[in-house]
């Protein structure tokens, strides 16, 4: 009987070791994911995107938009928060797109169906698409949605926003990143 409680203790001691491991393990992981904010700065990943149908047949890849401010908006039908800013964001894509802005609306985790209903409810006219196996959102790290990214005309990520974004924020960003080009000579 003393060696059954010899096996048992030592079997137990082997899966409390291995599962102190495992957790030693998740954490070292943890340490070492990158949050979008700390994106700031970098340059952009690259991406392309495929269009919901309305939007057209070419799919986007944003370094095709070099030397274009760009808005990434990731967002999802099922998002609360994202219906705070859906009309703010179509408002903002036509009044800047003759100054060089382009908006790009990314659906995150989500079904065709709610997500061009989303679209349609809202008259979203800026070309949006499905994060297909979530790479983009992966790329981005995000960290929910919404979320949206400024990139500056030298493909660097200039602000992470995260939650819905205020009008006065949004125009002072973008009025801050044409100012930026213009210095710049382009």
């Amino acid at each position: 009987m003393t060696q059954t409680k010899s096996i048992d203790k030592t079997v137990f001691m082997i899966i409390g070791s291995l599962f102190l491991v495992a957790l030693v393990a998740i954490w070292v992981m943890n340490l070492h994911k990158v949050e979008s904010t700390e994106l700031q700065g970098q340059v952009a990943p690259d991406f392309t995107l495929t269009l919901f149908d309305q939007y057209g047949t070419e799919p986007i890849r944003l370094s095709d938009l070099r030397g274009q401010v760009v808005v990434i908006n990731f967002w999802a039908s099922w998002c609360v928060e994202c219906y705070k800013e859906a009309d703010l964001l179509q408002k903002a894509s036509v009044e800047y797109q003759a100054k060089g802005v382009v908006f790009i609306g990314i659906d995150h985790l989500d079904t065709d169906k709610p997500a061009l209903a989303y679209l349609a409810q809202y008259g979203i006219t800026y070309p949006n698409g499905v994060d297909l196996g979530d790479k983009i959102s992966q790329a981005y790290a995000i960290t929910g949605v919404p979320e949206t990214f400024f990139i500056d005309k030298e493909g660097n990520i200039a602000h992470v926003q995260i939650g819905p974004i205020e009008e006065t924020t949004l125009y002072d960003l973008l009025d801050k990143l044409i100012a930026q080009s213009a210095k710049a000579g382009t």
